[in-house]
């Protein structure tokens, strides 16, 4: 799987609730004990920030820094083998301006400093990978992806800048103009199905695999649904020539990769809308588990797990289930938060840390 990837310091100033922190992170990561409120999540969301510079909670940055404050300071030290990464962001609010700086070097464009630091985060809402609507599993498609490669975040950026150039025109009924991004939309679209493919090429033996391993009996389905022929380029031409007049008619792009998802099935059942909450919970904590495995391989190198209140919402036996499988699949710098102690498996040692009214207590 790869040398770990351990992140080793952080320094937070002015985010969310936390008090100013400056702290050595243990190589075995953290249990975060707390009650509810206090600020454990929003630590977790400090560590995770630097991964891809957004909030894991899909909040603006505008929101990240305390109320009424100038802005917030976020520093993640990392290292992977020999190698060792400080990435440092500081948003001001006043002119709304994020500023990234790696190995003290300013970075310019965010898409070059995506990827320097490496985790994974679960938290409670990402039971909607499996229970929620298909834009949940495309963005999980997409961060994963664009973690494993820059060249799929390249043609991912690409790709929805032509999409909303083209979608623009549409809504404008300039069909020429319109017409005119086909191609970039073409090139780029092509190599996102693509990856997409290439991974779903393992993804169902994966997902099924993972499930058993967390103790689900019934048999389950994982398959990309979409349009697979426009992973070749040349299908492209022919594919929006026939979907212009529903694309007239409606002002949007009805074909490509921003339409597709994942299918997930359980028992020959649609896992979203029959399966059980415990399944839906279960198959989300899978799918994580296959980014964990994902990233490794892509990138030599094994991330940071950070879960927020996970084991909380399974039962003993898949509690024992999923320490188990991280420790197979090598994950050992775990950030784990809980509001006690006694809601954790025996097997998840940690040190142990007490977040109260944002102050870390170690």
């Amino acid at each position: 799987m790869g040398a770990p990837a351990k992140l080793e310091c952080l320094v937070v100033r002015g985010f969310r609730n936390l008090d100013d922190l400056d702290c050595e992170l243990p190589a075995e990561g953290v249990t975060l004990l707390g009650a509810n409120g206090q600020g454990k999540t929003n630590l977790l969301e400090a560590l995770s920030y630097p991964v891809l510079f957004r909030s894991v909670r899909g909040a603006p940055d505008q929101e990240l820094g305390r109320f009424g404050g100038p802005g917030f300071h976020v520093e993640v030290c990392a290292s992977a083998g020999t190698d060792r990464t400080c990435v440092v962001t500081t948003y001001t609010a006043a002119a709304r301006r994020k500023r990234v700086t790696i190995g003290g070097e300013e970075i310019p464009r965010l898409a070059d400093a995506v990827g320097h630091c490496l985790a994974v985060t679960f938290l409670p809402v990402d039971v909607g990978l499996a229970s929620g609507p298909a834009p949940e599993r495309r963005r999980y498609l997409d961060r994963m992806l664009a973690l494993a490669g820059r060249s799929y975040l390249t043609a991912l950026t690409r790709y929805r800048a032509a999409l909303a150039q083209r979608n623009s025109a549409l809504r404008q009924g300039r069909l020429d103009v319109a017409r005119a991004f086909d191609g970039a939309l073409a090139d780029s679209g092509a190599a996102v199905v693509k990856r997409r493919l290439e991974w779903m090429a393992h993804g169902a033996d994966r997902f099924a695999g993972e499930l058993d391993a967390l103790g689900e009996s019934e048999s389950v389905c994982l398959r990309y649904r979409g349009h697979s022929e426009l992973a070749e380029r040349g299908a492209w031409e022919p594919a929006l020539q026939a979907a212009l007049p529903r694309d007239r008619a409606r002002g949007t792009t009805t074909v490509g990769p921003h339409r597709d998802d994942l299918a997930l099935e359980i028992g020959g059942r649609p896992l979203r809308s029959l399966g059980s909450t415990g399944q839906q919970r279960t198959a989300a904590v899978a799918l994580k588990l296959m980014e964990i495995v994902t990233l490794a391989e892509a990138r030599a190198t094994q991330p940071a797990l950070l879960l927020d209140d996970v084991f909380a919402e399974l039962d003993r036996e898949r509690q024992a289930r999923l320490a188990r499988r991280l420790v197979e699949l090598g994950v050992t710098q775990i950030f784990v938060t809980a509001p006690r102690r006694d809601e954790l498996p025996p097997d998840m040692q940690r040190p142990i840390w007490h977040v109260e009214c944002g102050r870390v207590r170690r």
